[in-house]
């Protein structure tokens, strides 16, 4: 059964990417779409199995590596954690595959894509269902490949080539960490197995090594390099430039790569790796620190966007800050349970994103929207429902992950805790803010696009619409139905058994009302706000824009992130490479190398060549003149 789970997708992306045009097109939608459905079925099932008798297994399917110490295999490891995420990533996957059938009706390469779909699912499956970092590593790889085959999909497009390589170069600077970390693990361990590793995990709290000059304790710098992966492939504050740029690939894969597979990679690392990061409080406090100002630093840049995609990029990006401050808090359960519900209504924000914009005829700008609420009802419907659950509206999934996070947050009782609770209120308000702006910009107003009649525009067929319902379906109840298995205070002895850590068991106190309260009615409130700044009065966000030119170029351009990037490496890496090129390769190796020596011979041809003048008598002196010297030569020896 677990064989089936994994390699079903691996099955059909070799059947549509090698013989696509063999078996045609609407072969390769229904058999992706439907081995891809029949991984998520069994992982429904697996995940009932561990909720119920709390089902384990590591099934070895072969032996990988066996060098010297280093014994590697290739195995499918289910545990709680695990099944969690295999959920995730095949349900949204398989809902995906299906609404690719719509949305790429037009394209000329469907089976490619389809392929490059099912291989990305692979990649991830790998990725969780392994138990040793070095699986671990071969599909987080992976799906940082298909990440770049499916943003760089339609190639012809240099601005979805130049994403598609940003996105891998970014993520090598993370990967690279991710390396060293697990390079050091085996260095210290002498193994890369989970089960080994975490048990030999206290027995290296107090060494120190000397890295970089600096003497650190082992412990720490193993996570933070393994952080420092998480932080590139789940586009955390430094790394992150590559998420929105994304946004070129078509909208399919942005729900993937958003919901379940790619970014969620890193806070699976994170939670997987709790009996290690338990024993780091340093790096508890990075990622804390980290995970708050990424989510604050999103929901700003989102305020002013206009790309219905990008909008929702950095909601992702947002959304994943908070994973990571309630993994840094400590409560890598919590972690999960966002991750969990969080899937549901991304995945249907973006998909209903591309429902829009397929209606638009590939219009992203949501200034060029507006009044066609009534022309896609059940779009608009299913985005609102995505909207409250994003933003955390009382009583639908987002509420119970979120302000769960922002209340552990604050029941941890120390000044990272505090700020993090802070600044995760101040960007719950702030996402609400610019998601009902995308909804009321979006579907409200005046119509004002001047390309498109709006008689023109009209709702999505149901191959679109009934994935969006089934994500709706997770978006309201996810929350309610899974948040006392997830975090309830049994959870930690009962559900997540030993998937999880925890060193310090949290808090089984509440907050004061007051807080439990505030998010909600910051929630509440922005809606009847943003439709009164955004639809009702417009002036009043223009005003604020002109009289704060600054602030809204610094949010525009992304807290400049890209354009310190070019200056401190992008331009000098120029600089470097056209010194090297042209003084160093041309002036240099190729003058007094190939280039010199050929011109050296060329010259001496060239002179020995004024000899050959084809006159009797010049030839006649030339004997003459070289029968004297030898001559010569003769006599004085």
């Amino acid at each position: 059964m677990e064989i089936a789970l994994l390699f079903l997708p691996l099955i059909a992306s070799i059947i549509s990417g090698f013989f696509g045009k063999y078996i045609g097109d609407r072969t390769s939608e229904i058999l992706t779409s439907l081995f891809v459905s029949i991984s998520a079925i069994i992982s429904l099932f697996i995940f009932y199995e561990v909720i119920v008798n709390q089902y384990e297994n590591n099934l070895v399917i072969a032996t990988w590596i066996n060098s010297g110490n280093l014994d590697v295999n290739w195995s499918i490891k289910i545990d709680p954690l695990s099944s969690v995420m295999l959920v995730v990533v095949t349900l949204v996957s398989a809902l995906v595959h299906i609404y690719s059938i719509g949305y790429m009706s037009h394209d000329p390469h469907k089976p490619r894509f389809m392929a490059y779909l099912s291989l990305f699912t692979f990649a991830m499956l790998t990725l969780i269902t392994s138990d040793n970092f070095l699986q671990l590593f071969f599909g987080w790889e992976g799906v940082g490949l298909c990440s770049y085959f499916l943003i760089g999909f339609w190639f012809k497009k240099d601005k979805a080539n130049a994403a598609a390589i940003k996105a891998f170069i970014v993520n090598r600077v993370g990967d690279f960490g991710f390396a060293l970390g697990i390079f050091l693990i085996f260095y210290l361990f002498g193994t890369v197995n989970y089960s080994e590793v975490f048990q030999q995990t206290p027995e290296i709290v107090g060494k120190e090594l000397i890295f970089l000059g600096i003497n650190i304790k082992v412990i720490d710098l193993i996570c933070i390099l393994l952080f420092i992966g998480a932080m590139g492939k789940s586009a955390q504050i430094l790394l992150h430039t590559w998420l929105p740029d994304a946004m070129e690939g078509p909208t399919p894969v942005s729900a993937l790569i958003h919901a379940a597979t790619m970014v969620t990679a890193g806070v699976f690392l994170v939670v997987r790796c709790s009996p290690i990061f338990e024993y780091s409080q340093l790096t508890l406090n990075i990622i804390t620190i980290v995970g708050m100002t990424t989510a604050f630093f999103a929901a700003t840049v989102a305020l002013v966007q206009t790309d219905i995609k990008k909008i929702i990029a950095y909601s992702t990006c947002s959304q994943l800050g908070y994973m990571f401050f309630a993994a840094g808090v400590g409560a890598y359960n919590v972690a999960m349970f966002h991750l969990f519900t969080h899937a549901f209504f991304k995945a249907l924000l973006f998909l209903g994103s591309g429902s829009v914009i397929h209606s638009f005829k590939d219009e992203q700008n949501i200034d060029k929207m507006g009044a066609v609420y009534k022309k896609l009802p059940y779009t608009w419907i299913l985005m609102i429902i995505g909207t409250l659950a994003l933003t955390g509206f009382p009583f639908l999934s987002g509420y119970y992950s979120k302000d769960a996070i922002i209340e552990f947050a604050y029941l941890r009782d120390n000044t990272t805790g505090y700020y993090a609770a802070g600044v995760g209120i101040l960007t719950a308000f702030l996402t609400s803010i610019y998601s009902w702006r995308l909804i009321f910009k979006t579907f409200h107003g005046s119509f004002s696009n001047t390309k498109i009649k709006i008689n023109d525009i009209h709702e999505s067929s149901m191959v679109m619409i009934i994935p969006l319902i089934i994500l709706s379906i997770g978006a309201v109840f996810s929350g309610y139905l899974f948040k006392d298995l997830f975090i309830g205070h049994s959870s930690e002895n009962y559900f997540w058994a030993e998937s999880i850590k925890f060193l310090k068991p949290l808090s089984n106190e509440h907050p004061p009302l007051w807080f439990i309260l505030i998010t909600p009615i910051l929630v509440i409130i922005s809606i009847p706000l943003t439709f009164y700044l955004f639809v009702k009065n417009k002036n009043i966000p223009e005003g604020i824009i002109k009289s704060n030119k600054p602030l809204y170029n610094f949010l525009i351009n992304k807290w400049y992130f890209d354009e310190l990037y070019n200056f401190l490496f992008i331009q000098s890496s120029k600089k470097i490479g056209i010194f090297f090129w042209k003084i160093v390769d041309v002036k240099i190796i190729d003058r007094f190398g190939p280039d010199g020596v050929s011109a050296l011979f060329k010259n001496l041809s060239l002179k020995a060549s004024k000899f050959q003048t084809g006159f009797i008598y010049q030839y006649a002196f030339m004997i003459l003149i070289g029968f004297s010297a030898l001559l010569t030569f003769l006599i004085i020896n």
